[in-house]
């Protein structure tokens, strides 16, 4: 059976979301507020129409509520919420779908008035249409979200043309022309650096935590972040084919592999709902060959009392509430899925793989050690080196020059850069030198050799040819890196593993202070959707992939679950994910598992109810033990306690 959204006045709820405010202090209701109440209105109408005649008929406080007007006033309430359902299942029938719970809900509704149960017939279609109203508004606020999150792409190139650089969008531009990349933003596509050098964070990319330094002629690609200053590129690929364009092909390849998961329930009523129907057709009949004092209108009503009793709206309708229940907790411990069949795939892993960089790092430069092999203590060895880095733009200077040094601050003077090796200058009078062991080995300086073993970028420092020490800088633990990893485990997962873009070494030396099982790195892209490959070709294994950039995106599409961290991830990964951390800590991974097992919990709880009040009143109607109004509880009423069963998730606490 398919389910539709009813609307039930034909207006997208989704078409007027969006914030409102004023400055002028006084408080006016919202767009979004008075299209909610339009929303609203059809139902508050007919229940009101509803409660004012049930009195009317109960007190019989107006003489002339009888008969015509009786059948008019039930009518009127009847419309507002009636007719959206009967159009649906008319729409059904054209498309060759008979047996939906729109069919259900009009016949048995209909058949109602045509026996005289005017206020049943109305009460059954009012409190289906209200928990449409609840389903509906559940699902534009869990899209609501996600739409948010990801609508932040970039989608410009600055291009030279006519002397100017203008503003177009990066499909419309053609191989050999020249853009403009200013600081903070992405390259837009694949070319050849013109400026004199460049620095980017290529992290999206390739993984690797550490920016690249790149010199005239060098090759820039497609998403890498320009850092320091205005620089211009000529293209060598179109947009098609840029390194961005190449791995998204491959989201798409990875995607088309991933199989849609249809809920149980959905598949359950293409068979249930033409069984009760024919059953339904047999109650009313079938009695004439067997009774002796058959009344049609007597078997008739049972038969309605059957229909409304067997309709599977209290499933179709609390279920998905349940899943929706999920949800909008997990969107309030800042998780978003998105969809429910997600929050089931979630209870299924049992093998998590991450990426490291932005994953369970910070993704930013600190220092890690300050090691001092002079006279010089480490605050004067600090005053010179930092000295040095003020002339740098670097983001490894940058890092540096965020170190506390007491007292003078020294200077710097004739400061010159050797190429892919470090800085040499003077300072206070000495020649010093600042780089990497390339620029030490150069100038015959005797390094120390318990640098070799050091897996972290390292800067060395001599003074007046002599080695003085060194730093060691490192891309930092997020504070919750050990208790995401805890968590995950606690949480029943039996294997973590890391795969990485960044140095095998460094990935090894995180992995290994972290306590994961089994890390990898120097990965390309293809490289870590191969290892997922292999993982997912073992038997029993569900595999959950973590991580944060564009890199990533291949894999989060190919994994079973794929979780993106939303706060600083790439809008590719973002969007290419199943789930979506939005402050970007990784403990959120085991609270995420942990919110999709009670909602499983709570569905299944809601199956149960929905089942057996439905046998224990089907058979009373069937044996004319049963009204309508009972059966208005079976279906309406068991779907209203599931709801409320739903509503406990935004109540529960995950530890």
């Amino acid at each position: 059976m398919k389910k539709k959204k009813v609307n039930l006045h034909d207006i997208d709820p989704t078409e007027h979301q969006g914030e409102h405010s004023h400055d002028d202090g006084h408080n006016h209701s919202s767009p979004e507020e008075a299209s909610n109440f339009r929303t609203y209105l059809p139902a508050i109408f007919s229940f009101v129409m509803l409660i004012a005649g049930i009195a009317i008929d109960y007190f019989d406080a107006v003489p002339f509520f009888k008969e015509w007007v009786r059948i008019v006033w039930y009518t009127v309430a009847y419309i507002p919420v009636g007719f959206p359902v009967i159009k649906e299942g008319w729409n059904s029938i054209l498309k060759g779908d008979f047996f939906t719970e729109f069919f259900l809900m009009s016949i048995a509704t209909l058949g109602a008035f045509a026996i005289g149960e005017y206020p049943e017939g109305v009460a059954v279609m009012l409190f289906y249409a209200v928990g449409e109203l609840f389903q509906q508004a559940a699902v534009n606020r869990a899209k609501g979200n996600i739409k948010a999150l990801l609508d932040v792409r970039p989608n410009e190139a600055l291009v030279s043309r006519n002397g100017d650089f203008i503003s177009v969008h990066p499909e419309t531009v053609v191989i050999g022309e020249k853009i403009q990349v200013r600081v903070g933003e992405k390259v837009p596509l694949d070319g050849v650096l013109l400026s004199d050098k460049g620095s980017f964070n290529t992290a999206a990319l390739t993984g690797e935590s550490k920016p690249d330094t790149l010199q005239k002629g060098a090759s820039v690609f497609a998403g890498s972040i320009n850092l320091d200053g205005v620089i211009e590129v000529e293209t060598s690929k179109e947009f098609k084919d840029s390194s961005i364009a190449r791995i998204l092909d491959m989201v798409q390849n990875a995607t088309a592999r991933k199989s849609k998961t249809e809920l149980f329930i959905r598949k359950f009523a293409r068979v249930y709902t033409p069984i009760v129907v024919f059953l339904a057709i047999g109650l009313t009949l079938l009695p004439y060959f067997f009774v002796d004092d058959y009344v049609f209108r007597d078997w008739l009503y049972r038969a309605l009392i059957f229909l409304v009793i067997s309709c599977p709206c209290a499933l179709v309708i609390s279920i998905p509430l349940g899943y929706f229940g999920g949800l909008g907790a997990a969107s309030r411990n800042g998780i978003l899925f998105k969809g429910a069949s997600f929050l089931d795939a979630m209870t299924k892993v049992n093998t998590v793989v991450m990426d490291k960089t932005g994953t369970v790092t910070k993704g930013v430069f600190k220092i890690k050690e300050v090691v001092t092999i002079s006279v010089f203590t480490e605050a004067e060895f600090m005053q010179y080196l930092m000295a040095m880095e003020e002339q740098s733009t670097h983001p490894i200077a940058k890092a540096i020059l965020e170190y506390k040094a007491d007292g003078a601050d020294f200077e710097a003077t004739e400061v010159s850069e050797v190429a892919g090796k470090g800085l040499k200058g003077t300072v206070n009078g000495k020649t010093v030198l600042v780089g990497n062991k390339a620029l030490m080995t150069s100038n015959e300086i005797e390094v120390s050799s318990e640098t070799d073993s050091i897996v972290e970028s390292i800067v060395m420092v001599a003074v007046d040819g002599k080695f003085a020490g060194y730093v060691t800088i490192a891309d930092e633990l997020k504070e919750d890196a050990h208790q995401a990893i805890k968590q995950i485990r606690d949480s029943g997962i039996s294997k973590i593993i890391m795969l990485s873009g960044d140095k095998d070494s460094i990935t090894q030396k995180v992995a290994k202070e972290l306590g994961i099982d089994w890390a990898k790195g120097g990965l390309l892209p293809e490289d870590k959707l191969n290892e997922v490959e292999k993982l997912k070709e073992q038997t029993d294994t569900k595999v959950a992939f973590i991580g944060d950039g564009i890199n990533d995106a291949p894999v989060l599409a190919a994994s079973g679950v794929g979780i993106a961290m939303g706060g600083l991830g790439s809008d590719v990964a973002i969007e290419t994910a199943d789930v979506i951390i939005q402050n970007d800590q990784p403990s959120k991974i085991a609270r995420a598992i942990q919110i999709g097992r009670s909602t499983r919990s709570i569905v299944w709880q809601n199956i149960a109810l929905a089942f057996g009040v439905k046998i224990i009143v089907l058979i009373l109607g069937a044996g004319g033990l049963a009204t309508m109004w009972e059966a208005v509880f079976a279906d309406v009423g068991v779907a209203l306690l599931a709801i409320l069963n739903a509503v406990r998730l935004q109540k529960m606490k995950w530890g």
